[in-house]
């Protein structure tokens, strides 16, 4: 095995230091704007394992010999500083064997009092919740970066919605945290307003609702840095991100030519953000319109999922790295055994694997995390050549 891992330029075990353990999973509490399918948030426990260097959380379908066999084609012994759980019960069973050892914890999402205590947050709880709330944009951006924007509670959202032309975007103010874009609600036409009301109807909630401007997109940066005593503010770097018109997150790749302005405009936010007592890893969606003005249309102060990817960023070949999320359309062994033969091609690294054998019931896909890299047009002539292959 080579020292790949010993070469990382930042591990979440230098930001949070000791006794301190990461969770990714969004609780198992229903979210009416986070609609992760279960095996997939299961699956995505283990994406940031070879950054974390800390005691993470993760499923046990990622642990297994194939997920081990995938790490050590990579050149990597498989990571030991991790805890399992299999089910709701095992998983908030680690919550409280961490919180009774005085451990704190990272949670990727807020999960309710009946987990753990907000004294176990490593985060003062009320600060995550703010830094994360949409309808704190400007709190936090201090005003600045901002497209046009109104603050509306649920019972006049509707009329409200009737001053504004389309297109426009509209995103719960609650508590509730969202991500990949769910929760988003852009609106083109009537119909697509419609939809969106019919929805934050069957949300049951009294919570209010943010209405912005739709802005005409040349650029959708998600800029990252990283904060803490020990290491001071970090710009880690950027990604572009593939959006479909509707906002749904679809992966992305490194970005290399940043504008200036996009990372002076993320650094200063991550400023605001320490300033109010943040500490860690921290993205922010930012767009640059077609008149090279910045907008800060999304606050994601926690890991994101492009962090691994952008750690890992020298330490891959080639001059071009996309994010490559998946699951098994065809039979889990084959999708296995190409999966494998990518990685030993030298052109995808794994970051985790979810093995869909692990479960009893028949018919569980596998799924799969990781980074093409390499040459650009290699990497999507290869991206292309698997999703044919992984076809109903």
């Amino acid at each position: 095995m080579n020292n790949f891992l010993s070469r990382r330029p930042l591990t979440m075990h230098q930001l949070y230091g000791d006794h301190v353990i990461f969770t990714s999973r969004p609780s198992f509490e229903k979210n009416p704007w986070l609609t992760t399918e279960e095996h997939q948030a299961n699956m995505l426990t283990a994406r940031e394992l070879l950054i974390a260097d800390m005691p993470v959380i993760i499923h046990e379908a990622t642990v297994g010999e194939k997920s081990r066999a995938l790490m050590q084609a990579a050149g990597m012994e498989f990571p030991s500083s991790y805890r399992t759980f299999k089910d709701a019960e095992s998983y908030a069973e680690r919550l409280r064997e961490a919180e009774a050892a005085g451990e704190k914890i990272f949670f990727q999402y807020t999960h309710g009092e009946e987990f753990v205590e907000p004294s176990t947050y490593y985060i003062d709880k009320e600060l995550f919740v703010a830094l994360n709330n949409k309808m704190k944009l400007a709190k936090w951006t201090k005003g600045k970066f901002l497209p046009k924007r109104k603050v509306v509670p649920v019972r006049q959202l509707s009329e409200e919605l009737q001053k504004w032309d389309y297109p426009y975007v509209i995103k719960p103010g609650d508590d509730h945290p969202t991500a990949g874009g769910y929760g988003v609600m852009i609106c083109y036409n009537s119909q697509d307003r419609d939809k969106a009301l019919s929805r934050i109807q069957e949300a049951e909630t009294d919570a209010d609702f943010v209405i912005e401007d739709y802005i005409r997109t040349e650029q959708n940066y998600c800029v990252q840095y990283a904060y803490s005593e020990a290491t001071g503010l970090q710009y880690i770097g950027a990604s572009i991100q593939n959006t479909n018109e509707y906002g749904k997150y679809h992966g992305n790749i490194t970005a290399h030519h940043v504008p200036e302005q996009v990372i002076a405009a993320g650094r200063e936010i991550m400023e605001n953000g320490v300033a109010a007592g943040y500490r860690g890893i921290a993205g922010f969606d930012l767009l640059v319109d077609d008149q090279g003005e910045v907008y800060a249309i999304d606050l994601n102060f926690r890991q994101n999922g492009s962090t691994s990817m952008l750690i890992m960023d020298e330490l891959l070949a080639g001059d071009y790295e996309k994010f490559f999320g998946t699951f098994a359309k065809v039979s889990n062994d084959a999708f296995y055994n190409r999966l494998m033969e990518e990685v030993r091609a030298g052109r995808l690294f794994p970051l985790a694997y979810y093995d869909g054998d692990y479960f009893t019931e028949e018919g569980i896909p596998s799924r799969f995390v990781g980074i093409w890299h390499g040459e650009k047009e290699d990497v999507e002539a290869h991206d292309q050549a698997f999703a044919q292959f992984n076809q109903d």
